[in-house]
């Protein structure tokens, strides 16, 4: 179909942005919105959004999605490598192949979600609530983090107030009217359970 022909300019170049410009904001951006770059809900966020804005039927903006963050992770050790003289190793040891494959089921959810939201549908309400929760579940592993002496809790909290209304603010964006707004925003919450639990299993907290 003619609405899926600039997939294969736009993920290239949208993979090699994300990774070369995350690596640059984890660099030179100050701490707390510093710690947005070093984060797979934002990677996650960055899946949907990418559909979400494109014109892609459902197979191809997963495909899209994932194609996206799996090149990302190459992209983001090669600007480590140019920048600060980081080993060319590091883009395909463990860390970057976990980053992949993290990328890879990311870009099936969140890609998916993004068509979904764009294009209606009974599941255009959850769909919209995604970004959000992903960024919620985030939330919620840095409130869990007070008090644990490995951790500031000033930082801590100063991530979390970062999070909470970013993904308040993408909710609002996505969604089409404000009773959908509010549909969303209710549906993020058990959303957030969901993203939990399985930011967890990723291994990066």
């Amino acid at each position: 179909m003619a609405i899926n022909r600039n997939v294969a300019v736009v993920v290239p170049v949208a993979s090699v942005l994300l990774g070369a410009l995350d690596f640059v904001w984890i660099k030179y951006v100050p701490f707390p919105f510093g710690g947005l770059g070093n984060s797979i809900a934002v990677w996650a966020v960055a899946a949907f959004l990418l559909t979400f804005l494109s014109r892609w039927t459902l197979p191809v903006g997963i495909l899209g999605a994932i194609v996206c963050l799996v090149l990302a992770v190459p992209s983001y050790y090669f600007a480590a490598t140019l920048i600060q003289g980081d080993a060319p190793a590091s883009m395909y040891n463990a860390t970057a192949l976990l980053w992949m494959g993290s990328g890879v089921v990311a870009g099936t959810v969140f890609g998916a979600a993004g068509v979904l939201a764009r294009t209606g549908g009974r599941l255009r309400a959850a769909a919209a609530a995604m970004p959000g929760a992903v960024l919620f579940a985030e939330a919620t592993m840095q409130l869990r983090r007070i008090g644990d002496p490995n951790y500031e809790t000033a930082d801590t909290v100063e991530y979390t107030v970062v999070l909470v209304p970013l993904g308040v603010a993408l909710t609002v964006l996505v969604s089409r009217s404000w009773p959908q707004r509010g549909l969303a925003l209710l549906l993020a919450l058990p959303l957030t359970t969901v993203g939990y639990v399985l930011l967890s299993l990723t291994g990066f907290r």
